[in-house]
């Protein structure tokens, strides 16, 4: 009697169990449909050919705008078209070139040392590996997965500021730090959809959930958010 019992409560528990991921599984995409029609073809701002180029850019987008970068790296990427030359050349010469940017001559330094490592180690391309794009100076996560998202089209999702504090604010994920944040969301987010939520999340954050003074009543999504009140903490 017992065990007929319990085998009746584990079933309603699996029952209720599979109830709550669909519940969640339609939640997210009903949050990713909202996004998706509110920035239709939402891509990364940062101009780039190949991934060189977007190793780059990426490296350089540490506290500043994309729009910022993209003013510097036309002349930057024509004094130094490939990993090559970047390798080779003075450190002072390649900062001068970048000087708008906050941080210019410690990022400078890190496009030297990262394009001698490619040079030196991967025969000038640019991995398409996390545990190789991670041991270039000034790469950490977000960068390497920015460079595996766009430049080689790999199902994962970078972390910047503003997806940390929308997928937070979203309940998309409940972590206080990028590394967590980036874990629960490969596991929350549907296959395929990865790279697209993060562009989704950074318009978003960018253009309506800011971090002060967020634009909660022209939110499309408020209904989804702790933040606007539409979910319990």
């Amino acid at each position: 009697m017992i065990s007929r019992y319990l085998a009746y409560v584990k079933q309603i528990v699996i029952i209720f169990v599979w109830g709550i991921k669909v519940m969640q599984r339609d939640r997210v995409e009903a949050i990713l449909h909202l996004l998706r029609a509110a920035y239709p073809g939402a891509r990364s701002r940062l101009n780039f050919r190949n991934p060189f180029e977007l190793l780059v850019a990426a490296i350089l987008s540490a506290q500043t705008t994309d729009d910022q970068v993209n003013k510097v790296t036309g002349e930057l990427f024509r004094r130094y078209p490939t990993p090559e030359v970047l390798a080779a050349a003075d450190p002072e010469e390649v900062a001068a070139c970048i000087k708008s940017l906050g941080l210019y001559r410690t990022k400078a330094a890190h496009l030297v040392a990262a394009c001698r490592t490619l040079v030196r180690e991967y025969g000038g391309r640019v991995p398409d590996k996390l545990e190789d794009l991670l041991r270039l100076h000034g790469v950490g996560r977000k960068v390497a997965n920015v460079v595996l998202s766009n430049a080689f089209g790999r199902d994962v999702i970078a972390v910047d500021t503003h997806v940390f504090r929308v997928a937070n604010r979203l309940g998309l994920a409940r972590a206080g730090d990028v590394r967590e944040t980036e874990r629960q969301l490969m596991a929350a987010l549907p296959p395929g959809s990865r790279g697209e939520a993060h562009h989704l999340l950074i318009y978003h954050g960018r253009e309506v959930c800011r971090a002060r003074n967020p634009r909660c009543r022209d939110c499309t999504l408020r209904s989804y958010c702790r933040e606007a009140g539409g979910l319990p903490e």
